[in-house]
């Protein structure tokens, strides 16, 4: 099977299983996507649905977060993973995007980054969510999956390796929806730590299934 053909069958088989796919983070805006992704480093979604309700409420928008402190917004986010870094983060990036961006949230991948606590992972999120840009955010979950699945080679070693190897084989115009089928493969069923591929309708053509199987 040649990966033209094995990214094929990936995607029918996600347009027709998962059509719908998105993020499972809960926001209104621009502004509460960006904090909530911000805050969802190395901590689960679940765990920032329950946090960003009275951090939203205390400060709603870009001006009233660039007037707190970070050690008033750690009260808020004190129950997620670094909360005293990510406080900091949010404070510094409200005025980044004030003093830099006019108070309106960049929607590019090279503006984002320039934002406090903001990574190319986080920038590729905001802009494939909120603008359908063709870009593709690399967690640990995507990562892991496309390496199973044989979509990318075993060379592709690093998160931007991977991200250029799903950006040319994927439609373009599914990219931005082909990064929450990944994630979501890799949160229920693709796990980390004995993964459900009996629950998998892709063992047909995944590498690790096919190696398991010869063990």
């Amino acid at each position: 099977m040649t990966r033209n053909e094995k990214y094929k069958r990936v995607t029918d088989y996600f347009l027709e299983h998962a059509p719908a796919a998105e993020t499972e983070l809960l926001y209104d805006d621009p502004y509460q996507l960006l904090v909530a992704v911000v805050l969802s480093a190395q901590c689960t979604d679940k765990r920032v649905n329950q946090t960003t309700p009275s951090l939203f409420a205390a400060y709603p928008d870009i001006p009233s977060l660039a007037k707190a402190t970070p050690e008033e917004v750690f009260t808020l986010i004190k129950s997620i993973s670094y909360p005293n870094n990510k406080a900091k983060h949010l404070v510094a990036l409200a005025n980044k995007v004030i003093d830099d961006f006019g108070g309106s949230i960049p929607m590019t991948v090279e503006e984002l980054v320039q934002l406090p606590g903001v990574g190319r992972k986080t920038a590729n999120v905001i802009t494939s969510v909120i603008d359908r840009q063709p870009n593709m955010a690399v967690d640990t979950h995507v990562f892991r999956v496309s390496h199973r699945l044989g979509l990318v080679p075993a060379s592709a070693s690093t998160p931007l390796a991977v991200e250029k190897w799903l950006i040319k084989y994927f439609p373009e115009s599914l990219i931005h929806k082909a990064h929450h089928w990944l994630i979501l493969h890799g949160r229920y069923t693709c796990v980390a730590r004995s993964p459900r591929c009996e629950n998998c309708g892709l063992q047909s053509l995944c590498r690790h299934y096919a190696r398991q199987k010869k063990e």
